[in-house]
């Protein structure tokens, strides 16, 4: 009986130990994978400006090109010409983004956001260019974004490796602090990858289609016109009638005034009252 206690007693001890060196071993991995995120935060740059050297790249990477322009058309025919855009949009497999028409007695135009497959963005500004008009503004750009590119996806790899981790472990934690904490690390890396991958769609979408600002534009002329005025005896009986209207006004406005009046009756009376006294005391 004693032999047996002996052995319960020491499987107990042994359970207790190894259940608290595999609870150290998680919270051991936990600071560890935080330190490698860190590191990694700290190598790799969190964004590329324009002036910044680039990052090297490996051989036969495809580069990623935003290109973009804005570009003023003066044109004859306005409506003609916008036909003939519709057709270009239509045979290059672009689409419209946005589109507004503007016509008053100064100039009559199109303003248009157009969309256009990147790979055929020079064929379609060429075609536009070969049209009928006058070219009065021109803006292309282009920028490469490639290091941006291989910065994000680089990120999206390692993120989506630490949140597999961090399920690994959630799986091997035994108290509720260890769930909490992991927990906590898998809703943040959740919401970084959710972050990125938006970026990542945003600029791919930059690079697929290519934004072209088309402004046709017809000027328009306007003629002077003599001012039309009313005959001698019109005029006559207007100035009659609205010098009646403006007495009346002014009698109305007097009535407006009458405490202003009763005031001024007191001082008048006051006032002669004061030299009568004086007067008579002299």
């Amino acid at each position: 009986m004693r032999n047996l206690i002996t052995t319960l007693s020491l499987l107990l001890i042994f359970s207790a130990c190894h259940q608290k060196n595999s609870d150290g071993q998680i919270l051991m991995d936990l600071g560890m994978m935080d330190l490698e995120m860190m590191d990694e935060d700290i190598t790799i740059p969190t964004s590329i400006s324009d002036n910044s050297s680039p990052l090297p790249q490996k051989d036969g990477v495809q580069k990623k090109i935003i290109k973009d322009g804005k570009i003023a058309i003066e044109v004859f025919d306005l409506e003609k010409t916008k036909s003939k855009i519709d057709v270009l949009v239509k045979n290059n497999n672009a689409y419209y983004e946005q589109e507004d028409l503007r016509n008053d007695e100064w100039t009559n135009s199109y303003e248009l956001k157009i969309r256009i497959p990147g790979h055929q963005f020079e064929t379609f500004l060429s075609q536009v260019e070969q049209g009928n008009g006058k070219i009065t503004y021109k803006n292309i750009k282009a920028r490469d974004v490639t290091d941006q590119f291989i910065d994000i996806e680089t990120r999206l790899k390692n993120k989506r490796n630490y949140l597999k981790k961090y399920n690994d472990l959630l799986k091997k934690a035994q108290t509720v602090k260890e769930i909490l904490e992991i927990e906590e690390k898998i809703r943040k890396l959740e919401e970084e990858i959710e972050s990125q991958t938006g970026r990542l769609n945003y600029l791919s979408d930059l690079v697929a289609y290519s934004t072209l600002d088309l402004t046709l534009e017809k000027p328009g002329f306007t003629q002077y016109k003599t001012q039309q005025r009313d005959s001698f005896l019109n005029r006559i009986k207007y100035a009659f009638s609205n010098g009646w209207i403006t007495f009346i006004d002014f009698i109305v406005y007097m009535f407006k005034l009458w405490p202003f009046f009763i005031l001024l009756g007191f001082i008048i009376y006051g006032w002669r009252k004061y030299k009568a006294k004086k007067k008579k005391n002299s």
